[in-house]
């Protein structure tokens, strides 16, 4: 049995050829830069909240060179979902973040009474009162009877 020895002619490897190559260098760049570009959309603080922490938001959280505090950042949430949405919706997220990360326990009571001198702040003595609740030991009302004082 003989083998053949003529070799394959260049028109049948040109095309094929040529997407082979621009794919073997094309495709590790976009592996990377779409690898990077998923690594800084991932919240890596550890906070359950539903907003995602980029790098570059990570750089500004930082201030005067060393990052704030969790529950600072919490309370700062909060208190603008207060005045965005209502005081209801930020004890609720007040309580569902003391849940998941219970390292934020003790400071649920400054943080809710924060939230009751913000409300009255914003609502009113009578309105603010309204949503007070039973979270971090109804704190929020202590606030609110505070601040109404």
């Amino acid at each position: 049995m003989k083998h053949s020895t003529t070799q394959p002619t260049r028109r049948g490897r040109g095309p094929a050829r040529r997407i082979g190559r621009t794919l073997a260098l094309v495709l590790p760049v976009v592996l990377v830069l779409s690898g990077t570009l998923a690594v800084t959309r991932v919240n890596w603080s550890g906070n359950p909240s539903n907003s995602v922490l980029t790098a570059s938001d990570a750089s500004a959280a930082e201030v005067a060179g060393h990052a704030r505090a969790p529950q600072d950042v919490l309370r700062d949430q909060l208190l603008t979902e207060l005045q965005q949405k209502n005081p209801g919706v930020a004890l609720t997220h007040l309580q569902e973040a003391v849940n998941g990360r219970p390292s934020l326990a003790r400071h649920c009571a400054s943080i809710a009474r924060t939230l009751g001198r913000a409300a009255v702040r914003i609502y009113g003595p009578s309105r603010a009162q309204s949503y007070a609740r039973p979270v971090c030991d109804t704190s929020f009302a202590s606030g609110v009877l505070t601040a109404h004082s």
